[in-house]
């Protein structure tokens, strides 16, 4: 049938056949009126999007588009919609609709709603189509405009692409910390979520660490931002380091493999270890005890809000600050590659999927 009855996308059949891409159509939810479709012109490649697809964090609706870092031209617009006309550049991250009438939802916390709907394999209610939402590898996204973000327009498309999920991810829990001039922040890890906080936790003024058990990565770490270089993987690496920081940052994918005492006994008194990195395994035994000897504690946190996404991009612009990522052209096997690469630690940060207009010619 083609746009703007279907869509077409890159699209995973089973979870056991992870890495294997076929192009076909897909229905999108029902148009209404604060919607907007969107062209996509680029998309970045999230860990999220493997864990989906491999089956880490369990099932999910086959087939599935995945992909929520969007980029793109609106191409329609609802007639509620009053933030964004047609031919913006716009973007579209983890999550595309909220109630927007609960109390997280009037907080600017909507990130936090409970009949949130995630950019991706999540189930539309019967009003709106009842279908399954279905990501940006895709020639379209079709997205409620409270979600839908104007980008600025020194931040090329390929850069903004990744900040959708991965700069905001990070980019909440600092701001939300107080983080700042004065403060001594860790970021734990240097991977596609530890290079946007080392660059936004600098560009806010805040004195960066970098904890990493991949000394060939401080180079980078220091270019981003990072102060200083702690590796990790040496004996006592914690120890000169004990009451130092005032809040912790963990964007690392292998937390089931930390000595955690180690880590908290780095913060200062009631300073904070938060997790953004969501990996397939569990946490490590924690006890009480761990907390008690400075008062510090652990949180997590989902992506951010609507506020806070206009702020990174704000500070992006201003500073002009270039993350640092790959390019792939979308298809079948180019978007093999990049879950792979993403799967297998080789993506040097984060890989931006292009070339949608070849992938889809006729749209």
């Amino acid at each position: 049938m083609g746009y703007p009855d279907t869509f077409e996308g890159f699209m995973v059949q089973s979870q056991d056949d992870w890495t294997n891409f076929k192009k076909q159509e897909f229905k999108p939810k029902k148009f209404q009126e604060r919607d907007i479709d969107i062209e996509i012109d680029c998309c970045g490649v999230c860990g999220s999007d493997v864990h989906t697809i491999s089956g880490g964090w369990g099932g999910a609706p086959m087939p599935l588009c995945v992909g929520h870092e969007v980029i793109g031209k609106a191409v329609k617009v609802g007639d509620g919609v009053t933030t964004v006309k047609v031919g913006d550049r716009v973007g579209v991250g983890a999550q595309i609709w909220s109630c927007l009438e609960c109390k997280p939802c009037k907080t600017d916390n909507e990130n936090y709603c409970p009949k949130k709907i995630d950019t991706y394999g999540a189930p539309y209610p019967e009003e709106m189509g009842g279908v399954i939402a279905q990501g940006g590898y895709a020639s379209h996204i079709r997205a409620h405009e409270y979600f839908t973000f104007k980008i600025p327009d020194n931040i090329p498309s390929e850069e903004a692409a990744p900040m959708m999920c991965a700069g905001l991810t990070t980019y909440s829990p600092l701001v939300r910390a107080g983080v700042g001039p004065g403060k001594k922040v860790a970021i734990v890890g240097v991977g596609g979520l530890g290079m946007y906080a080392i660059m936004w936790a600098n560009a806010l003024g805040a004195e960066v660490y970098v904890l990493s058990h991949s000394p060939d990565k401080e180079q980078a770490a220091k270019e981003l931002g990072a102060k200083e270089f702690i590796s990790t993987v040496d004996k006592d690496w914690d120890k000169p380091w004990a009451f130092t920081f005032n809040f912790m940052l963990n964007t690392a994918d292998a937390t089931h493999k930390f000595d955690l005492a180690a880590y908290l006994g780095t913060l200062d008194v009631n300073g904070q270890m938060h997790h953004v990195g969501l990996p397939d395994e569990k946490l490590p035994p924690i006890s009480a005890q761990m907390f008690a000897p400075n008062g510090c504690s652990m949180g997590g946190s989902h992506i951010g809000s609507r506020p806070e996404m206009f702020q990174m991009l704000k500070l992006a612009s201003e500073k002009k600050l270039i993350p640092i990522i790959e390019t792939v052209p979308i298809s079948e096997d180019g978007c093999k590659k990049a879950v792979l690469g993403v799967s297998n630690n080789e993506v040097r940060y984060r890989y931006t999927l292009t070339d949608f207009d070849k992938a889809f010619p006729n749209r």
